[in-house]
């Protein structure tokens, strides 16, 4: 059965494969349209340089009106991110709109990774270790990069 949600969810694959922001790649799982599972790189010449980030969007038939629920799947050190992997990214709560895509949102939480907001923050560890000590907070981060690469 296509409905709207399926058919513009198979348009984001298609242009997500066609023409693919640098550093994430995302593909609906075998069986459904509606799971995702995606993969973002740490951007180059960031503490985040070299990792690989495993994540998954859930979207409903509401989509692209309401937003897709998106958590890591690998372990996240980072001020927006909390222990459960989902994301504190005001696009996926209440900025959202029909026109962002999944290439939007993957780029988004890119971007986050190296421009985290301390002031709304979802892990206050990390939030308050990347405003006061950024040597052990980029120190951190290198460690769960490097998890990243024999997580599976």
């Amino acid at each position: 059965m296509s409905t709207p949600a399926r058919k513009r969810l198979m348009r984001d694959f298609k242009r997500l494969q066609q023409d693919p922001p640098a550093g994430i790649s995302g593909a609906p799982q075998d069986n459904s349209i509606m799971l995702w599972n995606a993969v973002i790189f740490g951007p180059d010449d960031t503490p985040w340089d070299g990792g690989t980030f495993k994540l998954t969007l859930q979207f409903t038939e509401d989509y692209p009106n309401k937003p897709p629920t998106v958590r890591f799947v690998s372990r996240m050190f980072h001020p927006n991110i909390y222990a459960d992997g989902s994301i504190c990214l005001d696009i996926l709560q209440n900025q959202w709109s029909p026109i962002y895509d999944v290439a939007a949102i993957l780029t988004s939480i890119q971007s986050l990774l190296c421009d985290p907001n301390p002031n709304s923050p979802a892990n206050s560890e990390a939030a308050r270790m990347f405003s006061e000590n950024k040597r052990e907070y980029n120190r951190r981060v290198r460690e769960i990069v490097e998890q990243s690469w024999t997580a599976d």
